[in-house]
């Protein structure tokens, strides 16, 4: 079986390196907001080019938090709009919801399946005060089109770098286009910790103070507690982690972009459609998705045939009960993404001929 992605052999390339970190964790005695995630924070702020970054528990953390902070300051309030591309993963959406917030589930452009100017755009209204790009599958989202909206309209821009670390147009990375921005350290990320992780990153001074403030139980000083926070802290061993794993980021995506590519020049099927992109520098391919009318069946056939692949995603978060609200929105780009889309293998220590195998057996499907 050639796996989806797998953790365990990607991992142990480096398996000396994040034992020696966690060792030096364990005996340094402190395992909470200590020298690990300082110095985590300064390399993450450093390899994305902004001024703070900043440690939280996950990146569904990282948004809610952000939002939240813009609401102390006074950026935000309960009620207001927030622009968000419909056929993203739920969390995107839920950092909305859970601070009271409105989203406003714009189509994508099907073929970067990231957020479309002209349909942002269009749903602006005078309640609308923020825009969520989110740079969905590793593909950064149109942002200078979308930070130029921004500033006509007086909105903030949060960006969802979850699946798009390093990704970059013209050198800028994600996390350096908007006001913030929020990225997950989940394992099967570009980026990922060997747990639960996530960071903000800003170059906004007051903004960083509070999330700081609000991801340690609302409290600046110890004991004294400026708002009513949370306890979303990433932790030491964590951190180390990531310390580990951020010094390989850059070869392991330039890995995923030779396997894209031979995708992309490899599979002829008619019947499926292949992902577009510019240029390799705007995408880091934390997923390759194509899609088919034939999605399921042809699900079926790779595995069948030994190749694991994964949905991402089956169902759009306007049509989840969770938002039962909004489940008779009707939203036919985003409805056929969900319908046809099929990640193929994208590890980064797949050999060459695993890649030719899901070529080859792709390329052998027909109805």
């Amino acid at each position: 079986m050639i796996n989806f992605l797998n953790l365990q052999v990607i991992n142990n390339q480096y398996q000396k390196e994040l034992k020696e970190a966690c060792a030096r964790v364990i005996d340094s005695g402190w395992y909470i907001m200590g020298n690990e995630l300082e110095a985590f924070e300064l390399e993450f702020a450093e390899y994305c080019g902004v001024k703070y970054a900043i440690g939280v528990a996950n990146g569904l953390d990282a948004l809610t938090l952000v939002i939240r902070a813009w609401k102390e300051l006074g950026k935000l309030k309960a009620g207001d709009e927030v622009i968000v591309p419909a056929n993203t993963y739920i969390a995107s959406v839920l950092a909305i919801t859970e601070n009271n917030l409105i989203p406003v589930f714009v189509e994508p452009n099907p073929l970067t399946y990231n957020l479309c100017p002209v349909n942002v755009r269009a749903a602006i209204t005078e309640k609308t005060k923020a825009i969520l790009p989110v740079h969905l599958y590793g593909l950064i989202s149109p942002m200078p089109e979308l930070m130029d909206l921004a500033k006509d309209h007086n909105l903030l821009v949060l960006e969802d770098c979850a699946q798009a670390h390093g990704a970059n147009i013209a050198g800028k990375k994600v996390g350096d286009w908007g006001d913030a921005a929020g990225f997950s350290f989940y394992p099967g990320k570009n980026l990922g910790a060997l747990g639960d992780a996530g960071a903000i990153t800003t170059n906004n001074d007051e903004l960083a103070q509070t999330v700081k403030a609000l991801r340690n139980y609302g409290s600046h000083k110890k004991y004294e507690n400026l708002y009513q926070g949370v306890n979303s802290r990433l932790d030491e061993i964590q951190a180390a982690m990531l310390r580990v794993k951020l010094r390989y980021l850059d070869k392991e995506t330039a890995r995923r972009r030779e396997i894209a590519n031979c995708y992309r020049c490899g599979i002829s099927n008619p019947l499926v459609q292949l992902p577009e992109w510019i240029s390799d520098d705007n995408h880091v391919f934390h997923l390759f998705v194509i899609q088919t009318p034939q999605r399921d069946e042809l699900q079926k056939y790779l595995a069948d045939n030994g190749v694991q692949t994964v949905i991402h995603y089956p169902i759009p978060p306007h049509k989840q009960p969770a938002y039962a609200q909004w489940n008779k929105q009707s939203l036919p780009v985003t409805e056929k993404i969900h319908e046809q889309v099929l990640s193929l293998p994208i590890d980064p220590t797949m050999t060459a001929q695993q890649v030719e195998k899901v070529i080859s057996i792709i390329n052998g499907y027909y109805i």
